[in-house]
Parts: C-alpha cells; sequence; structure tokens
C-alpha cells in the first residue's frame, strides 16, 4: 500500500459520486465492512442488473461474497482480482479495488470528453476538413479495399456449388497407392534438393571463413608494421627538441620571477596607499587641534584686550584729575605711571613705566600720548606675534605650546624704554 494509490483511490470515489467520504485513515486496519460495502457499489455502478450476495456475517458467506466478485469482474470486465487481498480488507485491499474504480473513472471521462467533443462540433458553423485530410485518404482505401474483397468473396461464394461437389467427391475417393508414392518420392527428392543446396551453403560458409581469416591475419601484420613504425618514429628525437626545452625551462623561470615581482608590487602598492591614508589621518588630526588652539587663543586674546581697554580708561580718567590739580602737584616729585599691557594666553601681565621725573604739563601729555602709541603698536605687533607663532606651528605640524620662549612682543616692548 502506498500513499498513492490510497489518495487517488479516495478522490476518484468521490468524483464518481460515492455516497459516503470515505478517509485514508479507514484503511490502517483491516475493516471488511466498508471494503464489502465499496465492492457491491462498483459491482452496481458497473452493471445495475448484477446480482451479488450481500451477506457477510460468517466467514464463509465473506468468502463466496469475494469469490462471486472476482468471477464477476473477471467475466464481465475482464478484469483480474486478487481475492486474498481483497479479504484482508486493508491498505492492499485498496489496489485491488483500484483497478476497478480507474476503469470506471476512465470510462467517465471518456464520456464526458466524447459529450464535450460534440457540442462543440455542434457548435461549429464549418468543418475545418485540412486537419483530417490524412484521415480521410486512409478511410477511402479502407473504403475500396472493402470493395474489392467483398466482390471477391461473392465470386468465390458462387462457384461454391461446382466446387462442393468436387469436393465431396475428391474426400469420397478412395486413395490410390501408385499415386501417393509418386507423391510421397517427389516430396523426398525435393528435400533431398534441399539438403544438396543447404551442404553447398555451409561448404561455402568454411570457405568464407577461411578467407576471412586469412584477410584478418593479412591485417594483423600491417596493423604491426605501423605500429612498430609509430614506436621508430616516436624514438627518433627531432633537432630542435633540446633548444625548445631549454627555452622552456628559461621560460618557467622568467614566469616564476614574473609572479614574484607582481606580487611585491602589489604588496608595496597596499602598504604605500595605508602611509598615505595614516599620513592624511594625522594633517586632519593635527589640523583640527590647530583650529582648536586657534579658536581658543583669539578668545582669551579678545578678554585681555577688553581688561586693557578698561585699565586704559581708568588711567585717562587719572591723569585727568591730575592735570586739573596741576598747582598742588607742581611742588610734589613725579610719580613712575605702570601701564599694563595685554599679552599672549597662558602668559601673565607685564607692567612697563617711566622712572623719570617731570614737573611741567606738557611732559606729562607728552607721556600720555607715547603711551597710547605703545599701546597700540603692542596691540599690532601682538596680532602679529600670534599668527607668526601659528603659521610656525602649522608649518611644523606640532601642537602650539603655551609656556615656550619668550615672544618677540616682550622683547619690542624692553627695547622701547
Amino acid at each position: 500500500m502506498s500513499f498513492r494509490d490510497l489518495r487517488n483511490f479516495t478522490e476518484m470515489m468521490r468524483a464518481l459520486g460515492y455516497h459516503r467520504l470515505i478517509s485514508m485513515e479507514n484503511f490502517r486496519t483491516p475493516n471488511f465492512a466498508l471494503v464489502s460495502e465499496i465492492l457491491i457499489w462498483l459491482v452496481k455502478r458497473y452493471d445495475p442488473h448484477s446480482d451479488i450476495p450481500t451477506d457477510v456475517d460468517t466467514e464463509s458467506d465473506r468468502i463466496f461474497f469475494i469469490k462471486a466478485v472476482a468471477q464477476f469482474m473477471a467475466t464481465k470486465a475482464h478484469i483480474k482480482l486478487n481475492t486474498k487481498r481483497l479479504y484482508q480488507a486493508d491498505g492492499y485491499a485498496v489496489k485491488e479495488m483500484l483497478k476497478i474504480t480507474s476503469m470506471i473513472y476512465n470510462a467517465m471521462k471518456t464520456k464526458e470528453m466524447a459529450q464535450e467533443d460534440v457540442v462543440e462540433e455542434d457548435n461549429k458553423f464549418k468543418f475545418d476538413l485540412s486537419s483530417r485530410i490524412s484521415d480521410l485518404k486512409a478511410v477511402r482505401q479502407l473504403a475500396s479495399e472493402v470493395t474489392s474483397k467483398g466482390a471477391s468473396l461473392y465470386d468465390l461464394l458462387g462457384k461454391e456449388v461446382d466446387l462442393r461437389a468436387a469436393r465431396m467427391a475428391a474426400i469420397a475417393r478412395p486413395l490410390e497407392i501408385n499415386e501417393t508414392e509418386k507423391a510421397l518420392r517427389a516430396a523426398i527428392k525435393k528435400v533431398q534438393e534441399s539438403v544438396e543446396k543447404t551442404k553447398e551453403m555451409l561448404n561455402n560458409v568454411v570457405s568464407d571463413e577461411t578467407s576471412l581469416d586469412a584477410k584478418i591475419e593479412k591485417k594483423k601484420q600491417d596493423l604491426e608494421r605501423h605500429q612498430k613504425r609509430l614506436q621508430t618514429l616516436q624514438s627518433v628525437r627531432p633537432a630542435y627538441m633540446d633548444e625548445y626545452e631549454k627555452i622552456e625551462e628559461d621560460l618557467q623561470k622568467q614566469y616564476e620571477i614574473y609572479v614574484e615581482k607582481f606580487r611585491n608590487l602589489n604588496f608595496l602598492e597596499s602598504q604605500l596607499d595605508e602611509f598615505y591614508r595614516l599620513e592624511q589621518e594625522r594633517f586632519e588630526e593635527a589640523e583640527n587641534n590647530l583650529r582648536i588652539v586657534q579658536h581658543k587663543l583669539r578668545e582669551k586674546e579678545r578678554d585681555l584686550m577688553r581688561g586693557s581697554l578698561k585699565d586704559e580708561d581708568s588711567d585717562l580718567d587719572v591723569l585727568e584729575d591730575e592735570g586739573s590739580d596741576s598747582d598742588l602737584e607742581e611742588s610734589r616729585p613725579s610719580k613712575p605711571r605702570l601701564i599694563r599691557n595685554g599679552l599672549m594666553a597662558g602668559r601673565g601681565g607685564h607692567f612697563i613705566g617711566n622712572m623719570q621725573g617731570g614737573d611741567s604739563d606738557e611732559t606729562e601729555d607728552s607721556e600720555i600720548d607715547v603711551d597710547d602709541d605703545d599701546e597700540e603698536d603692542d596691540e599690532g605687533e601682538e596680532e602679529e606675534s600670534i599668527d607668526d607663532s601659528l603659521n610656525g606651528l602649522l608649518s611644523r605640524g606640532n601642537h602650539p605650546s603655551i609656556g615656550g620662549t619668550r615672544s618677540p612682543l616682550l622683547e619690542e616692548s624692553d627695547n622701547d624704554f
């Protein structure tokens, strides 16, 4: 039993219109009641007027039922069933019932196809004979043969009256020994002649065999001769083979050198690309750091400039007050003035003063003007020194250090005095 057979059986029974739903699990164990019911239904479907016993209560009734079904299908449908498998009533019985089911199912499908063809032919207004020309020729030939055979049969049946009398007379006439002996001798003579012909043919076969053996031997000799010649040709070494082998060895060596150089070149190119990539990353990192440092320096410079401007404003206010009280200050010695200038970020304030004394107002005014000019020069020098230091850091690719050497701004401010 196979799953495919069981599935096909259930689908065919459903298509044939069996009143009960058959499951594939019904034949896992013997189920004689279901098998007998299906067999009765199939027999009735094949021949509604059939007379099959339906009693399956006892063992003898079951055996008689299986034999009757098998005999009916063998005589009517020419289907041979295995009674032992049917009596088992399990999956093996499905194979036997599938024979009957497939036959009825194919008949039903053929009938449906025939009905469909009839409907299609009725629906056609014109019949296309182009596709049936070969069939038409065959039908015409068969019709002519039937006509000729019928005519010859009619003539022979017309002669049957005369031939019947001659046949009956020949049968009733007694056999003559002399004629029989002559007929037997003639037959023996023919047989002897055929035997002689057969012997002659056998002799010819022997001669043909000898000739064929001679030809085969000759061909073998030719083959051996050719093989020896081929061996001699192979043993002879051409003059250019030494040079060819030498060139081939040189080519192999050159190829190995080429492969080695090619691999080395690829490796060096990859290393060079990696070096360029690392240098580019380092350069970008240094540039980003310098930008950050430059931004910080500018912020600190702005803060220092703001603080220096506030200090200058306070010094100017003090100087104006001193100018108004010049009468009181004429008797006093002049004190040195201290001015604080803003320097680079990371360095403290540096105070610069004048140690010379003066009593006149012109001297004070000139000192104020000189101080203002010095402050402006110092601011410009600070900006230039910061830009120069940043450019130097960019050119060297190093990080700027805040607490380094003394800037040229301080040296210039000391030289002013």
